[in-house]
């Protein structure tokens, strides 16, 4: 990617960083977040890939009066038919760690990917038919829902669109936090827009942690930022990134602008302190 074309990538995440959750086009928005972080990508490709998404999304909907009239499961049905039928997405459990699960470009290309990757298609799919849809960030795995007349539709997008009543989410969270885990109330709540793309994001920065590449973990979270500029979190995040490449100015600047953001956070406390410590090295 030239220079231009990073920079153009990165003034479309500030821009959408400045928007309501509900004006944010998720498709659009974590196709520049995989722009940058796979430079070497067709992106015009992957562009009109999305855009044919959203179009045939359009035609599979057309005469399904149940769908059209709020029928939840029918919803379901025809994108889970869509999404990974006629176009062949499904979730990558022999190489689950690869980095390209977890970028919007290289799903578009290979059909695979995490399961929060395959829900970007399901929302983009969804907002073209102006369904309502939303990410549930389910204890260790991501889970999709789409609201009907009837109420919401819980799906699992990494298992082909299958949809999970109480029993079955009962036996995901004991998988996920052992054999006494259970339902709690919370665990459905719907994400925002933003949440699900950082979630996406995370992936890959945690991976990045992992492997001990700091500058591409800093990166991917400066890159988050531009679309959530006041998510305390994260700005405790780069603190702690560049505290550790001993960038201690950038990791002051990052503490400040986290503690005035959520002042009353439990966690400010002990940023108020590592601040304190910081500045004094500085001395």
């Amino acid at each position: 990617m030239t220079t231009d074309a990073l920079t153009e990538a990165r003034a479309a995440l500030d821009a959408a960083g400045r928007l309501p959750d509900s004006e944010f086009d998720i498709g659009a928005v974590a196709l520049q977040l995989a722009r940058i972080d796979a430079p070497e990508a067709d992106w015009a490709a992957g562009r009109d890939a999305l855009s044919d998404v959203a179009r045939r999304a359009m035609q599979a909907a057309l005469g399904n009066r149940a769908a059209d009239a709020g029928d939840g499961e029918q919803r379901r049905l025809v994108l889970a038919d869509l999404v990974h039928h006629q176009l062949g997405f499904r979730g990558d459990r022999q190489t689950y760690d690869d980095l390209s699960n977890a970028n919007l470009l290289r799903v578009l290309e290979r059909k695979r990917g995490l399961p929060v990757a395959l829900g970007v298609l399901w929302l983009h799919a969804a907002d073209a038919l102006g369904w309502e849809a939303y990410g549930v960030d389910f204890p260790g795995h991501f889970l999709l829902a789409l609201r009907g007349e009837s109420g919401p539709v819980v799906i699992d997008v990494f298992d082909g669109g299958a949809r999970l009543e109480a029993r079955e989410l009962r036996a995901l969270i004991k998988r996920v936090e052992g054999d006494k885990a259970e339902l709690k109330p919370g665990m459905l709540t719907a994400m925002t827009r933003r949440g699900v793309l950082l979630r996406l994001q995370n992936n890959i920065k945690l991976r990045r942690l992992r492997s001990g590449d700091l500058p591409g973990a800093l990166a991917c979270n400066e890159d988050m930022l531009r679309i959530a500029p006041d998510h305390a979190g994260l700005w405790r995040e780069a603190a702690m990134i560049n505290q550790q490449m001993e960038r201690i100015g950038a990791a002051l600047a990052a503490l400040d602008r986290a503690i005035s953001l959520a002042p009353d956070d439990p966690a400010t406390a002990r940023m108020r302190a590592l601040a304190q410590e910081l500045r004094g090295r500085l001395n």
